[in-house]
C-alpha cells in the first residue's frame, strides 16, 4: 500500500521526481493556460493601445514587361521587378501548359523572381522547358515547378519560389505584385 506521498511508477508526480524531468504535465498545462490567458488578455483588439497600431497596405508598382504576341514558348524573358534593388531579377515565360497563377488565353504564362529561396543562390539560365522547371540551383540543387506556383521540387529550399503576380491588358503584359517573400528581403518593396 502506498501512502499520500509515494507515487506510483508513471504517474505525473513520478516523473517529475526523476532525472530529466522538472515539471509534471499537470503543472505544464496550467501554467501555458494561464500564460496563453495573458497574451491574449494583452492582445485584445478593444484595447488603447490596439487602436494606435498603424495598418499597413503593400502597394505594388504596375510595370509593363512583355507583349504576349512576342512571346515564344520556352524563351524566358528577363526583368526586374518590384524595383531595381537586390534579388529584383524575374523571369516572364510562356509555357505552353496549364499553369497555376497562369494569364492568356491558355493560363500558361507566369513569371517567378530569379533568387534561390534557400540561400539566395542565382536562378537565371536554369530553365529546362522539358520539365516546366527552374533550377537546379547552382548552390543546393533547389528545383521550382513553374506550373505549380513555384512550389519546391527537390533540394535544400523550405519555401515556393516567389511569383510575379501578372495581369493582361490587351497585348500588355504587367507585373502587379508578388506572392512570397524575396530572398534578402523583410518587405519585398525596401530593395
Amino acid at each position: 500500500m502506498r501512502t499520500e506521498t509515494e507515487s506510483a511508477p508513471g504517474s505525473d508526480a513520478a516523473a517529475a521526481e526523476g532525472p530529466g524531468c522538472l515539471m509534471s504535465r499537470r503543472h505544464f498545462l496550467l501554467t501555458s493556460g494561464a500564460a496563453t490567458f495573458t497574451v491574449m488578455v494583452v492582445l485584445n483588439p478593444g484595447t488603447p493601445h490596439a487602436a494606435t497600431v498603424p495598418g499597413l497596405v503593400a502597394t505594388y508598382p504596375r510595370k509593363l514587361v512583355a507583349r504576349l504576341s512576342q512571346l515564344r514558348q520556352d524563351q524566358p524573358v528577363d526583368f526586374t521587378y518590384p524595383d531595381e534593388g537586390a534579388h529584383a531579377e524575374s523571369m516572364l515565360v510562356k509555357l505552353g501548359v496549364r499553369a497555376g497563377g497562369g494569364i492568356g488565353p491558355a493560363e500558361d504564362v507566369v513569371a517567378f523572381n530569379y533568387t534561390c529561396t534557400h540561400q539566395g543562390g542565382p536562378l537565371s539560365g536554369t530553365y529546362k522547358p522539358a520539365d516546366k522547371a527552374l533550377g537546379p540551383c547552382p548552390l543546393h540543387l533547389s528545383t521550382y515547378d513553374l506550373t505549380r506556383h513555384g512550389i519546391l521540387i527537390s533540394g535544400q529550399a523550405y519555401q515556393s519560389l516567389p511569383q510575379v503576380l501578372l495581369t493582361l491588358d490587351g497585348d500588355d503584359i504587367y507585373a502587379t505584385g508578388i506572392f512570397g517573400l524575396m530572398f534578402g528581403r523583410y518587405d519585398n518593396l525596401a530593395g
